[in-house]
């Protein structure tokens, strides 16, 4: 299977550029997985596809403000820093630009001094690794510092942060939203749980390689990035509950898909699990736990998309992708929505 199988155009007036009001008003494509048929609803009809006695599994990570502009103390350069990764309290991987700007031993200060860095180690695939020094708590001063890294297909400036968080999210350490999640408000979960619909959590921590083209022209050949997650015992109870007694878990999200699956393969049952993850899901991925996935639309080539053409086909997907350019959705993380039930 080609990469370029996964190939579609898009307009770029269906880039969605800022999220729509409210949260729950966005259009959502709602795809039958056993024949394909595919109807055209809003997302606060998700209810009406939900039964009691199913599980929403949603992912509650929190998106860290981490892009900050700090200045070099030898020459006043200014320079990008990305937060992809955090090594120990202080301590990050860091995506810099211009690179050439931070060699091996450069300090960089930040917001007049609030925070500085030394640059001390260099990756194989060129991030930095540095030590940030700062007084008190690390992320009351970036909460004062740092910039929603909002993808790079993303113009338009977000006047609410908050916007580019689920209203659920609680355990900081993402470098992107898992916007599947962004479509939910308070109130619908409410009237979700009023029906009888479980909801439980879990932790995957996004990574900016979420967004990394894949470069090889063979699938398999390429190698995911690595996240990390963690299912906790009470949301494992609840999809074992779930199973048990016939109902369906729904992911909400690939990231909250890619710990479920994760967990199932490297344990062997859904249990609590923490660790690292850098499963791929592509067509041929044998799935064992996911029922339904509720998802946004994805770029052209990406792993995203291959992963929704393993759970819905690839045939189907690839011809819901056509009739939501068609009809006009708006695509990626601000964008609308499918659900593959």
């Amino acid at each position: 299977m080609k990469t370029s199988d996964f190939y579609y155009y898009l307009p770029d007036e269906l880039i969605a550029q800022i999220p729509v009001e409210p949260r729950d008003s966005s259009r959502m494509l709602v795809m039958n997985r056993q024949n394909g048929n595919l109807e055209h609803k809003h997302f606060y009809d998700i209810i009406d596809y939900l039964n009691k006695g199913d599980c929403l599994i949603l992912n509650d990570s929190r998106v860290l403000p981490a892009r900050i502009y700090g200045v070099k103390e030898e020459t006043g350069a200014n320079v990008e820093f990305l937060l992809l990764r955090q090594i120990e309290s202080k301590r990050w991987e860091t995506l810099v630009k211009p690179g050439k700007k931070a060699k091996q031993g450069a300090r960089f200060s930040f917001g007049d001094g609030l925070m500085y860095c030394n640059v001390t180690d260099i990756t194989d695939d060129g991030n930095r690794i540095v030590d940030f020094e700062c007084d008190g708590s690390f992320y009351e001063v970036l909460d004062k510092l740092g910039q929603m890294p909002l993808p790079p297909y993303i113009h338009e400036k977000l006047k609410d942060r908050e916007r580019y968080q689920t209203v659920y999210s609680r355990e900081t350490g993402s470098a992107a939203a898992p916007t599947a999640g962004l479509h939910f408000t308070n109130e619908l979960l409410d009237k979700i749980k009023e029906k009888g619909v479980n909801i439980g959590f879990v932790t995957l921590h996004v990574g900016l390689g979420t967004f990394r083209p894949v470069k090889v022209n063979d699938v398999t050949k390429h190698h995911m990035h690595s996240e990390h997650y963690e299912l906790p015992q009470v949301t494992a109870d609840l999809i074992n509950e779930t199973k048990k007694n016939g109902g369906r878990v729904i992911s909400v999200g690939t990231t909250s898909c890619r710990t479920l699956e994760t967990v199932a393969k490297k344990e062997g049952k859904i249990c609590y699990s923490e660790g690292w993850t850098d499963i791929f899901i592509y067509p041929g991925f044998k799935f064992e736990v996911l029922d339904g996935l509720i998802t946004n639309f994805h770029l052209p080539e990406s792993t995203l998309i291959m992963l929704v053409s393993a759970f819905a086909g690839y045939d189907k997907t690839m011809d819901a992708y056509k009739t939501a350019v068609e009809k006009k959705y708006r695509f990626f993380s601000f964008g609308d929505c499918m659900a593959i039930l």
